[in-house]
């Protein structure tokens, strides 16, 4: 096998180990009742770091045998791959709106990785790196609190994936510092950046499970798997001298991939703020809901539409079933 096919190889495996982790951290998320952030008793979360710690560990050997210019955009098939796996293992469909959405949001990310050449790259300064530490964790506890403050549960899970892919980007962002210039023979010289890259990744990881809770599983996970690369390509493009291919024509082009991106993550977003109460996604529970409809509660009156002809023995039943959940 060629390094370049094991490359592109290990790059999907790589995405699918990250579709899975999520769809379990979305599962965590739904039918969990205690810790949003940590629920460190569930073993399935647990099976969810594993996962994604694969991912992890396939995505930087892939990029051991292959060009970032195509390991990049692989990566970004990960919402393509958790849409059909969610709806295979779990019974999760997406509607057309979300396929649209997910369609253009890895087409998007997946242009704009393409385009971003890391030639001429510098490292980065003690003086930067500081700077990016404390930038982002202003960020990331700006958006933590806006998610807080925000009325709708789906639009608080999109901002607290946003700050998730936040929190990875500049993850990735300190790996590849700490890559350039760590040495086997002081390898613990650049603890600092390991302290920090590792805070940042955890961080990472708990804002993304809680952002599945409320929001289903393709709106919070597109938006980690957009903010994240987006992050690392703009410290990337203003800190470590890399560059858009093509000129002027790259950049032009990176925009509107962009653009497209942007576009797919509003897509994903409206497809889970619009479903009708009465849908197959909402009524069917768990067989084609991305989220957890209440059901009513005890003595509240249900709407079961007419009932033709006479049906002496429904009114019984019924009454009897409500004085039994009353007592």
């Amino acid at each position: 096998m060629s390094p370049l096919l094991l490359s592109v190889l290990l790059a999907l495996v790589s995405a699918v180990a990250y579709a899975a982790a999520a769809i379990v951290q979305e599962r965590v998320a739904a039918s969990a009742t205690g810790p949003r952030y940590a629920p460190l008793r569930s073993r399935a979360w647990w099976g969810s770091v594993l996962l994604n710690g694969v991912g992890a560990t396939l995505h930087v050997a892939a990029l051991a045998y292959g060009p970032l210019s195509l390991v990049q955009p692989l990566g970004a098939l990960t919402i393509v791959f958790a849409l059909p796996m969610a709806a295979l293992f779990v019974g999760r469909r997406a509607g057309r709106r979300a396929w649209r959405g997910a369609l253009m949001a890895t087409v998007g990310l997946a242009g704009l990785l393409s385009l971003t050449s890391g030639a001429e790259a510098r490292s980065l300064a003690d003086g930067d790196r500081w700077l990016l530490t404390v930038c982002t964790l202003g960020l990331v506890g700006l958006l933590f609190m806006a998610a807080h403050l925000v009325g709708r549960s789906v639009l608080r899970s999109v901002v607290l994936a946003a700050a998730a892919g936040v929190s990875f980007g500049m993850a990735s962002v300190f790996t590849k510092a700490v890559a350039e210039v760590w040495t086997s023979g002081a390898p613990l010289a650049e603890w600092t950046g390991l302290l920090v890259l590792s805070a940042f990744a955890v961080t990472g990881l708990l804002l993304s499970q809680a952002s599945y809770r409320g929001a289903g599983l393709a709106a919070p996970l597109a938006t980690v798997t957009v903010v994240n690369p987006v992050v690392a390509a703009a410290v990337g493009l203003t800190l470590f001298g890399e560059s858009f291919r093509y000129g002027t024509a790259g950049t032009v082009a990176a925009l509107i991939c962009g653009a497209v991106a942007a576009s797919g993550l509003v897509q994903l977003t409206l497809d889970r703020m619009t479903v009708p109460a009465d849908s197959p996604t909402e009524s069917e529970g768990s067989k084609g809901s991305e989220g957890d409809a209440p059901g009513p509660e005890v003595g509240q009156g249900v709407d079961v539409g007419a009932v033709p002809g006479t049906r002496p023995h429904l009114e019984v039943e019924v009454r009897s079933r409500a004085v039994a959940g009353r007592s």
